[in-house]
């Protein structure tokens, strides 16, 4: 680096300057000059663009590494902030006032005969990498709700929270040593200052998190109540293990063999876990479903996961090395049992508790060393319709009930044992997957439904559909069902299974009972002593909760499939209160997902010692009115959440049956455009559309300010014959395309970050950000701004007061403003929050032609405004003369006598020949519509300097102009 100290003038207050040293620390020195002579020693956190007057500065160091800046070493720097309006200032003046005055907070007791919104966020987890600009998305649109109904005489219930348990933490202590808590709370300190740093409204006097002991006893006390009503059970499950993790690790925490997290090997096995029987709620998680204002494609996927059906279990009995039936059976569940006699063999699935019976001695070590390949693959890699299906004989075989034929019995790890009974028969002529096993390993197959659309004697192929049934009669079983449909002969095949006891109807579900243990140490510990001696689970009594995690220093997994806690041997060791007896405290901890199951509740009575909630404030505050999150907690999170919330309902607690009214999903907020070229070896670039070997090139990114658009596609500006591929991603740091929200604030202020994320696109689709185009956005602050308070001066402030006179509105700004208000009322309450900027927009534009701003109209613009650009708007609010917040202020209501259509289009003729058109007011008068003609640009040149001979006027139809060729011109000005 070079040793010329840097010189930096900031036209800036205290606030940047302690906003800058917060982020970055500059290697080298710097001196600087600004009106404050304040000594100062760093630079911003990250500069995206150049600023006029100024180039960006030297290397910096942020947060641990080191970023280059874009300028000469060589040369003393001066980097001036010129801004189009005082965001900087007036951002943190009014975060300030919003939090000494509790502004947002919502009283414990509010006056109930007013109508309430509760709208909530799904509360984030505090990761160590903070926000990125996709984090604000939801929290920006239920904020401009939350205003909007507050200024609309709601009570309001804006909280926010964090679900700070989980894995992220606990894997960091165990690579630092740091605990999970001090991690944890320094992550939530982070994300409240960014939070904060935007604007949001929340009633930070109810925060919590899911770590602290005053919350997690009432997550303990469900969990008591759940077990009381037989709800939580013990059972003996395969789950995904990963023994570097020492955890049990959900489905969707598995990615192709692997934890999402780490990326380390994951074992299915056998272990003893707590589960919690969310099959008993099935049907009501299903109709309930109905009742919902969620969108169609959210309730389609729970009903999927619920995955009801109605079918038969079928009972096959075991055959003896001799071909005897023993007193064993395998049970199958099945959807068809009208293909019965089809049945040509049976698969059980690797984790079959049978199968260890059955499976004869010459197949035993083939069968074991399946079970041990088949443990080291997901469910989903399991199920995969496109994978290779693999298996392996038993040696056993198995007596189809329908026509006492002997059928082989195969181990295969497509069928899984925690769907229907771990079991099912195989009918190869009726199952596609049944077909391509059958095929491979040469098994026979029994055509017994015939497709009646395709009777010719081709149709020998896989037919899985409904139609006739053939091949299916049996003397010895009694069992005929040839040419009854499908529905007949399933109903037949039961009725038949009933009677003589091979079977029964059976409705089953794709739902599994809810795993709800972990071996980790940062999660809420469970509430249960197991007796030394006889194993006997008891519930610890209510008046003990909470019970706290031990202080631990060594969090790695024990090896042996111990959760970490059995190491606090002191708090592992106690006794059973109500008999003495020798016990051990349970050492396995909740999932992640059981402190978000139930925050909802809490926030509307955060303090209470006494009870989980209070009835009156439930019974006031229920259900939450809007909830926003991603779709990917579409399923289990809100699954969870509304099976807890029944029980609660069940048992008095709560009094809806349902926990969210509306649930809204935001799309996501993909990083900006990556433009890919290919170089060949000569270093020469090849274009996209030109080789069909692209991979055996190399491929490089273009900057976008070295691309240009061309028709459909994307090409370089050098060099337009050479096209590119445009590719979007994820935000994520392996990527290196996320953006920091803090970085935008400081450049371009919170309320025009919030703006553009809401002019992005609809709210529930994806969008790509760009960085150059928040600056629209921050234009049109910039120019609401001065059309308020004016230019700026010489020095780049800006005066104290506004241009806002008191003059009378005219007709036609009172038609702008109003119309301005419905449109912004309705988007918003329609949450089409892109729209109604737009509607602000088109208002500043018209604003910009008037002579005046009546106080009449900018007022309840500004209202408008508050919702989304809460700063500016509390700013221009004070400036216009009021002491106190607009927060609280009469959100304006459209008058729908300034929205009626009063105008019409009037054609203009010259010398019988139309040459445009005037808008003019019905009942307009020949004189004002020829003042209207005459000052418009298009029929302006037709008529300036020519003598008028006559005028034709037809009121509301049409005004013709007869020029007089012959006499003197006569100008029209």
């Amino acid at each position: 680096m070079s040793s010329h100290h840097q010189i930096l003038q900031i036209r800036s207050d205290p606030f940047v300057l302690s906003h800058c040293c917060r982020h970055t620390r500059l290697t080298s020195s710097l001196t600087l000059q600004s009106p404050l002579k304040q000594p100062f020693s760093c630079l911003p956190f990250r500069w995206r663009r150049s600023y006029r007057g100024g180039v960006r500065s030297s290397t910096t160091e942020t947060h641990g590494s080191k970023k280059e800046a874009l300028v000469s070493e060589t040369a003393t720097t001066s980097i001036e902030l010129k801004r189009v309006y005082p965001f900087h200032e007036i951002e943190p003046k009014w975060q300030r006032y919003w939090e000494d005055n509790r502004i947002f907070r919502t009283p414990d007791d509010v006056d109930t005969s007013k109508p309430k919104f509760y709208v909530l966020d799904m509360f984030p987890y505090p990761s160590g990498a903070g926000l990125h600009v996709g984090h604000p998305l939801g929290y920006t649109a239920t904020d401009i709700l939350a205003r909007l109904r507050r200024m609309q005489g709601y009570n309001v219930l804006h909280p926010m929270g964090w679900d700070a348990f989980g894995l992220p933490a606990e894997q960091y202590a165990i690579e630092t040593g740091t605990h999970p808590k001090t991690t944890t709370l320094k992550n939530i300190d982070r994300f409240r200052l960014q939070l904060k740093s935007l604007g949001f409204s929340y009633d930070w006097d109810r925060e919590l998190s899911t770590t602290e002991p005053d919350y997690y006893k009432w997550t303990q006390w469900i969990f008591l109540q759940l077990y009381k009503r037989g709800l939580a059970y013990q059972a003996e499950v395969p789950v995904n293990w990963c023994p570097a993790l020492g955890t049990v690790l959900a489905n969707e925490e598995v990615v192709d063999g692997v934890s999402e997290r780490g990326g380390h090997p994951v074992i299915r096995k056998p272990m003893r876990q707590w589960m919690l029987k969310i099959t008993a709620y099935a049907d009501r998680l299903l109709e309930d479903l109905d009742e919902l204002e969620w969108p169609e494609s959210i309730k389609e996927m729970q009903r999927n996961w619920i995955g009801r059906s109605e079918g038969a279990e079928l009972n096959f009995s075991i055959l003896d090395g001799e071909g005897r039936e023993t007193d064993k059976e395998i049970t199958v569940y099945t959807t068809r049992p009208d293909i019965l006699f089809g049945a040509t063999y049976m698969v059980v699935a690797p984790e079959h508790q049978l199968l260890s019976y059955f499976v004869t001695a010459e197949q035993k070590q083939q069968v074991e060393e399946y079970k041990d390949f088949a443990s080291r693959k997901s469910d989903l890699e399991r199920t995969e319709l496109q994978k290779d299906k693999t298996g392996v004989f038993t040696g056993c075989y198995a007596k189809n009930p329908a026509n006492g034929d002997a059928i082989p019995i195969w181990v295969a790890d497509y069928v899984l044992a925690s769907y229907g009974t771990g079991a099912i028969m195989a009918v190869p002529a009726h199952d596609t997957r049944d077909n391509e096993f059958a095929l491979k390993y040469n098994i026979p197959i029994k055509w017994v439904v015939r497709n009646e659309a395709n009777s010719s004697d081709d149709a020998k192929q896989v037919y899985p559909g409904l139609g006739i049934i053939e091949n299916s009669s049996s003397l010895e079983t009694g069992l005929d069902i040839n040419q009854l449909s499908s529905k007949e002969a399933a109903l037949k095949v039961i009725e038949w299974a009933e009677r003589t006891g091979n079977g029964k109807k059976k409705v089953n579900y794709k739902l599994r009972d809810w795993l709800f243990a972990r071996q980790r140490y940062w999660g809420e510990p469970i509430p249960i002593l197991i007796l030394d001696e006889s194993g006997e689970t008891i519930a610890i009594s209510e008046s003990e909760l909470p019970l706290t995690l031990p202080e631990l220093n060594d969090f790695t997994p024990t090896g042996t499939g111990e959760p970490p806690l059995s190491k606090a041997v002191s708090w592992v060791n106690t006794v059973d209160p109500s008999t003495g007896k020798p016990a051990k405290r349970e050492t396995s901890t909740m999932p992640q997902w059981a402190g978000s199951c139930w925050y909802y509740l809490r926030f509307m009575d955060p303090k209470n010692p006494e009870a989980l909630v209070d009835k009156e404030k439930e019974k006031y505050w229920s259900p939450v009115d809007v909830y926003v999150g991603g779709a990917e907690h579409a399923v289990l999170h809100l699954l969870y959440s509304r099976f807890w919330h029944k029980v609660l309902y069940d048992i008095g607690v709560v009094s809806t049956k349902e926990p969210f009214k509306c649930v809204i999903n935001q799309g996501i907020i993909l990083g900006e455009v990556q433009y890919t070229a290919w170089k060949d070896q000569e270093g020469n670039y090849v274009s996209a559309d030109t080789e069909e070997r692209l991979n055996e090139h190399q491929q490089v990114t273009i900057p976008e300010e070295k691309v240009i658009k061309s028709g459909d596609h994307f090409v370089l500006k050098e060099d337009p014959s050479i096209r590119l591929i445009p590719r979007v991603y994820k935000m994520s740091k392996s990527r290196g395309n996320v953006v920091n929200p803090d970085d935008v604030v400081l450049e371009y202020g919170a309320d025009s970050l919030r703006l553009y994320e809401m002019f992005m696109g609809p709210f529930r689709d994806s969008k790509t950000w760009n960085t150059s185009g928040i600056e629209g956005v921050h234009r049109f602050l910039a120019r609401t701004w001065r059309l308020v308070i004016g230019l700026p001066q010489s020095d780049g402030s800006f005066k104290d007061g506004t241009l806002v006179t008191d003059d009378e509105p005219t007709l036609e700004q009172l038609r702008t403003l109003h119309k301005c208000i419905a449109k912004v009322t309705e988007e918003i309450e329609s949450t089409r929050f892109n729209t109604g900027i737009s509607g602000m927009m088109e208002f500043v534009n018209a604003a910009y032609k008037w002579n005046n701003q009546p106080r009449g109209i900018i007022e309840p613009f500004v209202l408008l405004l508050s919702p989304y650009a809460p700063h500016m708007a509390e700013e221009l609010w004070s400036r216009l003369g009021h002491p106190n917040s607009l927060a609280y202020e009469s959100f304006p209501k459209a008058n729908p006598d300034y929205l009626k259509n009063t105008t019409i289009v009037l054609p203009v003729q010259i010398n019988g020949k139309t040459r445009g058109t005037i808008e003019v007011e019905e009942g307009c008068s020949e004189d004002d519509a020829f003042v209207l003609a005459s000052q418009d640009d298009k029929l302006r040149k037709y008529l300036d300097g020519q003598s008028i001979k006559k005028r034709i006027y037809v009121p509301g139809k049409i005004l013709n102009v007869i020029l007089d060729r012959t006499n003197v011109k006569v100008t029209t000005k």
